[in-house]
């Protein structure tokens, strides 16, 4: 299937998304996708079957959500604990991620169209080399659009986020482009995988799961969290107008009765000082990572050596 939707919403849906967007869009959709097993499980197919049917709603919802406006999107697409299945499940999974992205380089023409921007949030040195290799040449290709964002969460756990920016920080003190008092908030958020997006506004979990499972936690202390009982693939978007409404609600209640603002980690470049060495070094490090990813020169780390 496509990554990008040629459908059309139905009159009652367009109604609805213009009603919805006379108040407050969410700038920043993340999502995690849950539910694709027992998807598959409920109507007797395997495991994997499952989860191109959670591709399948993917490409959906993008389209939803450029219709209501939505201009990032970020989804759970494949977790650092994900390696912990079966061996079967997990080559499924990596397999599929690689027919679907090897599927959005062949649709290149219609993603530079609409403007979209691709981004892989994560530890990438834990995936094979060969998805690795896809993986640098979509982003690279897609890298300078700016009209909408997708950011594909692979290989991630905020824990992993979290401890490698710890670590680049760090590095950044060792090297002396920061002082110990340059070791701030905004210098942790500049070191995070997703340190070019915006803080997400509104986060949705499908399935009836109750927790976020390492997901975007730094990220999302000021999100709007909806928990939602339908599995993945069964999402609608009536499912979404309904987070939205929500999203509307306590968005003004955040408004009218905090007195704490939300951050607003706002993703332009520092324009000068001790922080926009320290990411104009990270920006330098990851472009030259990037093209040896698209050469084929990047190893896959074990999964054996990953701290449980």
């Amino acid at each position: 299937m496509s990554w990008i939707k040629e459908t059309k919403l139905t009159w009652l849906q367009s109604v609805a998304v213009r009603v919805l967007k006379a108040g407050k869009i969410p700038s920043h959709l993340a999502v995690i996708m849950d539910g694709n097993r027992r998807f598959a499980r409920k109507q007797n197919m395997q495991s994997v079957e499952g989860h191109v049917q959670g591709f399948d709603k993917l490409a959906e919802v993008l389209y939803w959500c450029s219709e209501l406006g939505i201009t990032e999107v970020t989804v759970y697409a494949f977790s650092i604990e994900n390696f912990k299945r079966s061996r079967d499940e997990v080559d499924g999974l990596l397999d599929l991620a690689l027919k679907k992205l090897k599927t959005m380089l062949s649709e290149m023409d219609k993603i530079h169209e609409h403007g979209v921007c691709i981004r892989a949030i994560g530890n990438l040195s834990y995936l094979p080399t060969e998805l690795q290799k896809v993986i640098a040449e979509v982003v690279y290709q897609t890298q300078t659009n700016s009209r909408c964002f997708l950011n594909l969460c692979l290989s991630y756990t905020s824990r992993d986020e979290m401890c490698k920016a710890m670590q680049e920080v760090a590095a950044g003190v060792e090297k002396g482009i920061l002082t110990p008092s340059d070791v701030t908030e905004d210098a942790l958020s500049w070191a995070m995988y997703s340190r070019r997006s915006r803080d997400p506004d509104l986060l949705i979990r499908t399935s009836g799961e109750i927790r976020l499972s390492d997901f975007m936690l730094w990220q999302g202390n000021r999100s709007v969290i909806e928990f939602t009982s339908v599995l993945w693939p069964e999402f609608t978007i009536w499912h979404l107008l309904g987070a939205l409404l929500c999203y509307q609600r306590q968005a003004g209640l955040l408004e009218a009765f905090s007195s704490v603002k939300p951050r607003d980690f706002n993703p332009a470049l520092p324009t000068s000082g001790p922080l926009q060495q320290f990411v104009d070094d990270m920006e330098a490090r990851w472009q030259e990572r990037l093209q040896r990813m698209r050469r084929g020169e990047t190893v896959q780390q074990e999964v054996a050596a990953m701290a449980s």
